[in-house]
């Protein structure tokens, strides 16, 4: 059964966070929907303009096996203050869905009170918003269902244990031949 990823996308995401997960889940045969906030192409943090697959609207949380929110700013807040993401992640948590969150993103799954008491980590700037979480200096952090990770020099070892939680260590092998990343 094919595994399927939503990446969810505001304007003022950060690029690394944001490519380099769409790119490497789709290298592993992972189905990879990018759904923006706005219709058109999106600006990024660094000028960079990414086309999404989608609206928001047209998905849901439950359609997916994994969600993932990349950071960035303004795009970290962009996302928080959108009540759609909020909706998606609910439904994706009603349905035993992975939620992930790279960089600045993860204040945004603390903000909503989604992972009080959880093992988490963040970008250093947004720590002081990581409220009643056990909170982690890690590259990449995994507590039941949550991931989370700290910047864009963490991506692609984000990326990889999303492929890993979603299609096994042996894919994870598979992928980075190629790709001969560090991790």
């Amino acid at each position: 059964m094919t595994k399927k990823a939503l990446i969810l996308l505001a304007p003022g995401f950060e690029e690394i966070e944001s490519v380099t997960v769409i790119d490497i889940l789709r290298r592993a045969g992972v189905q990879v929907t990018v759904a923006g906030t706005v219709e058109g192409s999106i600006t990024g943090s660094r000028k960079v303009k990414l086309v999404a697959d989608t609206l928001i609207d047209t998905v849901s949380g439950s359609d997916f096996d994994l969600i993932v929110l990349p950071g960035g700013q303004p795009g970290t807040r962009n996302l928080g203050q959108d009540p759609r993401v909020k909706l998606i992640l609910e439904d994706a948590m009603k349905n035993d869905r992975l939620i992930s969150a790279i960089c600045a993103a993860p204040s945004v799954l603390s903000s909503y009170g989604y992972i009080k008491g959880k093992k988490a980590t963040s970008h250093p700037s947004v720590r002081s918003e990581m409220e009643d979480v056990n909170y982690s200096e890690s590259r990449v952090v995994v507590d039941g269902n949550w991931i989370t990770s700290r910047s864009p020099g963490t991506s692609m070892e984000f990326a990889f244990k999303l492929v890993e939680l979603l299609k096994g260590s042996e894919m994870v092998k598979k992928v980075n031949d190629g790709v001969m990343a560090r991790l």
